[in-house]
C-alpha cells in the first residue's frame, strides 16, 4: 500500500483567533460603512480580545508552562507580539481615522484641556455629586495592602508627593471605579452648541484626581484594567450540586489568575513596573495603549448618539408568510412539510409564535427545550414558564456553563424550578450546545411530535444580528430521534441508535469522517467530488487531515470559516484544491452547513444542518446535533442562500492564504449578506 504523502502543519489557532480580529478591525476602516458602525466595530474587538485573553490566552498560558518550554515560550512571544501590533493598529484606527471623522459629523469626546470654563464647570459639579461619593482612594502601607481589582474594572494607580495625615511618605495609591459609573457621558446641548458633546468617565476622574488626596501632590497616574482567567472551574468528579457550585464559582470569577494588564502610553515605567509585580506578570502581558483602557465601553457613545444617518439602515426581519402564513395554525402547516426559516433575513417570531402556539393549545401535552444562551430577558423563558403553570409537561434541558451567561440561566432554571417544570443541566462533563424544542401534541387519539432545531441560540437579540438557520419540522425520523436525545439528557441512559440526527459526542465527528472519505473515494474514481462546509471554526485535526487528503485525491473544497482555520489552503500537492474564506459583514456569520457530493446522482449528495462548529470541543465534549436536509426544494434553498452566495461575495469575503494571512476577495462585487437582505425586503 503506497504511503500518504506527507502533509503541511498546522497553522495557529491563537495566530488564527487574532487574524480574524484583524478582519473585524478593517470593517472599522471601511469607508463604505456608516461611521457610527465603525465605531461599533472597534468596540467589537476589543471585547473579542477580551474574551480571547480571558479564556485562549488563559489555557495557552497553561499549555505553554506544561509543554516543551523553548518552542512554547517562542509560540507565547510571538502570539502575543502579534496581539501588541494588533492593539496598536486598534487604537490607531480610533484615534487617526474616526475621532477626526466624528468629530466632521459634530460628534466630540472633549477632554480636560478640550473644555472650556463653563464645560469644566458642569463637569466639577457631575464629578462631585455623582462619581467622588463612590470613590475610595486606597494610599498603600503594610496595613493597607493592594486591594483585590476585579477582571476587567476601571481603576487609577498614583505616585504621590508629600506626607500623609500621619506623617509617613507613602507614596502609592489606588483609585477602583465602580462599575455602576456610566464611562462616557453627554454633556448638555447647551453647554455644546451645534455639536454632541461627550466625555469620557478616565477624564473626569483624571481632572480632579488630586482632589482624592488633600495636603499631596499627584506627581505620576495611569489608569489600569487587568484581565483575568475566566473560566469557571467546577470539579465534576466532585461537585454534588452543579448550581451551587456554580453560583460559589461566579463570585471567584473576577479574580482568577491575571493574564493581562493595560495602562495608558503615559504610564511611567515605575508604576507599569510595580503594577506587574503585583499581578505577577512577565513584562509582555503589559499593553501601553493610546487612549482609554476599555474601547468596549464606546458603546454607550454609539447609544447616545443622535445620527441615524451614521448607522446602517434599519433592518426589520421578514415574517415568511409564503412558508407560514400568519393567519393558520403553525402546527397545521407543519403537517404539509418543512420550514426553513433564515435569520435575520426572515424573523425569528415564528420560533416565539411556535412556542407560544404550543402553551395556548389544550392539545399540547408536552414542550421539551434546551437552553444554551437565551439572556436575562426572554419571551420563550417566559412561554415555558406559563407553560408549566397551565399543566402542561415542561422539560428544559438548561446549560449552566455557557461561558459568561451562566448567571442568566441560572436565575432562569430557579425560576422554571419554582412553577414545577422539570430542569436538568445536561450531563456532567458535557457542555449541551444542541439547539432543540420539541412539542408532543394529541391527534386524534395518537401523539405527534413537532420541533424545532436551530444552528443558533433562543435569543431573539441575537438573531436579529447572528445569521442562522432555523428548522420547524413534523417529520417522525426527526422528532422521535430530537425525543430520544432529551431522554438521554435527563435519565443518562442508552439510546436507541438515531434514525436521522447526528449527535456528538458519539457519532457527528464519525460521520463527518466518513463522508469525507466517500467524497475522496469518488474523486480517485473520477466522478463529481464536492465539499462545501460553512462553519465558525476549523481546528478539528483529524477532520482537517481528511479534508486534505480528499484534496489530494482530486475533490473540490470550499471552506466558509468565519473566525479561527487552522488548514493551511493552497499548498502545491497537498491543499491546492483547497479554498478557505471568511465572510466579516454586518451581520455576525453563525450558521453552520456541511454540504457533500460523491456523484452525479441525485442521491450523491448530502446537506447537514448543524449547532457544531468542526472543533474537537464541539466533537467530544459538547452534546450537538446535526440534521439532512432531505426536501429537495429546502436542500436546493440551502445551497442558494446559505452556500453560493458566500463563495462568490466579492465585498465582505477575505481568502486565505498558506501562510494564514488573508486578503481581500474584492471591494465593490457582490455581498451575500446584503442580496439576502434585499431578497427578503429589508
Amino acid at each position: 500500500m503506497a504511503e500518504w504523502p506527507p502533509l503541511p502543519a498546522l497553522l495557529s489557532r491563537e495566530r488564527a483567533i487574532l487574524a480574524f480580529n484583524r478582519r473585524v478591525l478593517a470593517q472599522a476602516q471601511r469607508a463604505d460603512v456608516p461611521l457610527l458602525e465603525r465605531l461599533r466595530y472597534i468596540c467589537i474587538v476589543s471585547s473579542n480580545l477580551d474574551e480571547f485573553f480571558e479564556v485562549r490566552f488563559a489555557d495557552f498560558l497553561e499549555a505553554a508552562r506544561d509543554g516543551d518550554a523553548g518552542a512554547s515560550r517562542r509560540e507565547l512571544l510571538a502570539v502575543a507580539a502579534e496581539a501588541h501590533q494588533l492593539i496598536d493598529d486598534q487604537y490607531a484606527v480610533f484615534n487617526d481615522e474616526l475621532t477626526p471623522l466624528l468629530r466632521r459629523e459634530g460628534i466630540v469626546v472633549l477632554n480636560h484641556a478640550d473644555r472650556n470654563a463653563v464645560q469644566r464647570e458642569w463637569v466639577d459639579r457631575f464629578f462631585q455629586k455623582q462619581v467622588r461619593p463612590l470613590l475610595v482612594p486606597v494610599g498603600l502601607d503594610p496595613s493597607h495592602p493592594f486591594p483585590q481589582v476585579a477582571n476587567k474594572s476601571l481603576n487609577f494607580i498614583a505616585r504621590l508627593g508629600g506626607r500623609d495625615a500621619f506623617g509617613r511618605a507613602n507614596g502609592i495609591a489606588i483609585v477602583k471605579v465602580p462599575r455602576v459609573l456610566p464611562r462616557v457621558i453627554r454633556l448638555p446641548e447647551e453647554l455644546a452648541p451645534g455639536l454632541q458633546a461627550f466625555v469620557l468617565l478616565t477624564s473626569v476622574i483624571r481632572a480632579h484626581l488630586g482632589e482624592l488626596f488633600p495636603g499631596r501632590e499627584v506627581e505620576a497616574f495611569s489608569q489600569f484594567r487587568v484581565t483575568r482567567d475566566s473560566d469557571l472551574e467546577v470539579d465534576h468528579d466532585d461537585v454534588k450540586n452543579l448550581r451551587q457550585a456554580l453560583r460559589t464559582g461566579l463570585t471567584t470569577r473576577h479574580f482568577g489568575l491575571a493574564v493581562r494588564l493595560e495602562v495608558v502610553n503615559s504610564c511611567p515605567d515605575e508604576l507599569s513596573e510595580f503594577l506587574l509585580q503585583q499581578f505577577a506578570l512577565p513584562e509582555q502581558a503589559l499593553y501601553k495603549v493610546n487612549g482609554p483602557v476599555n474601547l468596549v465601553r464606546l458603546n454607550q457613545l454609539i447609544d447616545q448618539a443622535e445620527a441615524p444617518a451614521l448607522r446602517f439602515p434599519p433592518h426589520e426581519p421578514a415574517w415568511p408568510e409564503r412558508h407560514l402564513p400568519r393567519d393558520r395554525s403553525i402546527f397545521a402547516r407543519l403537517r404539509e412539510g418543512d420550514v426553513l426559516l433564515h435569520h435575520p433575513f426572515e424573523s425569528f417570531e415564528p420560533v416565539v409564535q411556535f412556542l407560544r402556539e404550543a402553551v395556548a393549545d389544550p392539545e399540547v401535552l408536552a414542550i421539551k427545550q434546551t437552553i444554551y444562551r437565551t439572556g436575562s430577558e426572554s419571551p420563550l423563558m417566559e412561554a415555558l414558564i406559563e407553560a408549566a403553570r397551565r399543566g402542561k409537561e415542561v422539560m428544559v434541558v438548561v446549560e449552566l456553563t455557557a461561558r459568561f451567561d451562566e448567571e442568566a440561566n441560572i436565575n432562569w432554571a430557579e425560576r422554571l424550578e419554582a412553577v414545577g417544570a422539570q430542569v436538568v443541566y445536561g450531563i456532567v462533563g458535557l457542555k449541551t450546545h444542541a439547539k432543540l424544542l420539541l412539542v408532543t401534541r394529541r391527534e386524534g387519539g395518537a401523539l405527534r411530535r413537532y420541533a424545532h432545531l436551530s444552528t443558533g441560540n433562543y435569543n431573539p437579540k441575537t438573531a436579529r444580528l447572528y445569521t442562522d438557520i432555523g428548522y420547524l419540522t413534523a417529520d417522525a425520523e426527526l422528532t422521535a430521534d430530537a425525543d430520544a436525545v432529551f431522554q438521554q439528557l435527563a435519565s443518562q441512559g442508552r439510546t436507541r441508535p438515531l434514525r436521522a440526527l447526528l449527535q456528538a459526542p458519539f457519532t457527528l465527528h464519525r460521520r463527518m469522517g466518513q463522508l469525507i472519505d466517500r467524497v475522496a473515494e469518488a474523486a480517485r474514481a473520477g466522478r463529481p467530488a464536492r465539499i462545501v462546509v460553512k462553519i465558525n471554526a476549523l481546528t478539528d485535526a483529524v477532520l482537517i487531515e481528511k479534508l486534505m487528503r480528499a484534496s489530494q485525491a482530486g475533490a473540490s473544497i470550499d471552506l466558509i470559516v468565519r473566525g479561527a482555520c487552522m488548514l493551511p489552503p493552497g499548498v502545491p500537492g497537498a491543499t491546492e484544491r483547497i479554498h478557505v474564506r471568511s465572510v466579516v459583514g454586518r451581520f455576525l456569520e453563525h450558521s453552520r452547513v456541511f454540504y457533500f457530493r460523491w456523484g452525479e446522482g441525485n442521491d450523491d449528495e448530502v446537506i447537514y444542518l448543524s449547532s457544531a462548529d468542526w472543533m474537537a470541543r464541539n466533537m467530544f465534549r459538547r452534546i450537538e446535533v446535526a440534521w439532512p436536509v432531505r426536501d429537495a426544494s429546502l436542500r436546493q434553498r440551502v445551497i442558494d442562500e446559505c452556500l453560493v452566495p458566500y463563495l462568490h461575495d466579492a465585498q465582505d469575503a477575505w481568502e486565505q492564504r498558506p501562510d494564514g494571512r488573508y486578503e481581500r476577495a474584492g471591494s465593490a462585487g457582490p455581498s451575500a449578506q446584503q442580496a439576502l437582505v434585499c431578497r427578503y425586503g429589508g
